[in-house]
């Protein structure tokens, strides 16, 4: 599945450029050129990695690292998402410590080329990627990955392929709510995602055929955002 990422940088043209390139290399990527957007999305679409320019238009790609890493009350975004610095051109040792110490994961001094930040951005994502697990458990639910099987209160469910892949993912984290773009291109890979019925449709499958062996309907619409799992105290 695609890696989603948020460029948070002031220069249309650059900006452009970067999500043209990224978007033909395999990436999922959002625009944003001032804070307040940055935050936005964040806090939305839960980017998989923020690119931020230090000159960030309104206010400091360092202090966004801030925010990010603090949270903020009322809001909810990955406050450990990993974070890469694009830093100015005569950027010295004291501003790339500072933006260490804000809490980013990387720093990119201006000019770069595409192919380096490409391949810090990789890199970066190989690191903070979870150690593998053959098993995800959720209150009742107990899935085996490796041979798909999904047990509630100790029954055996039969699931297709989507519906397995839905349950696993609001499965990881089941105190959340997904969105529905979350799930749309992290479940079923949208690249563009329009007027469509597809996952409301699964959902429902998937909550009637985990309400068919317990009193629990798990799978919960929580109307206008997206879906989350309901577990019994």
């Amino acid at each position: 599945m695609s890696a989603a990422l948020l460029v948070a940088e002031p220069e249309p043209d650059l900006r452009s450029f970067l999500e043209r390139q990224l978007a033909s290399d395999g990436f999922d990527v959002l625009g944003a050129q001032h804070p307040g957007e940055t935050l936005d999305l964040a806090e939305r679409v839960r980017p998989d990695l923020v690119l931020v320019a230090t000159d960030l238009g309104g206010g400091s790609g360092l202090e966004i690292c801030r925010r990010l890493r603090e949270g903020e009350p009322g809001r909810a975004w990955n406050r450990g998402v990993p974070v890469i610095v694009l830093g100015e051109t005569s950027a010295a040792t004291v501003d790339r410590v500072r933006a260490f110490n804000r809490g980013c994961d990387d720093y990119l001094e201006r000019p770069f080329a595409y192919e380096e930040l490409l391949a810090r951005i990789r890199a970066v994502l190989r690191r903070v990627a979870p150690a593998p697990s053959n098993r995800v458990e959720a209150g009742q639910i107990e899935i085996d990955l490796p041979t798909r099987a999904v047990r509630v209160a100790g029954c055996r469910v039969a699931l297709a392929a989507r519906e397995f892949e839905l349950l696993v993912k609001l499965a990881t984290e089941p105190c959340r709510v997904f969105t529905k773009e979350e799930l749309l291109r992290e479940v079923w890979d949208y690249r563009s995602i329009g007027r469509t019925r597809t996952l409301d449709s699964h959902a429902s499958r998937l909550r009637r055929k985990l309400a068919a062996v317990s009193e629990t309907p798990f799978v919960l619409n929580e109307w206008g955002v997206g879906y989350r799992l309901m577990l019994p105290a």
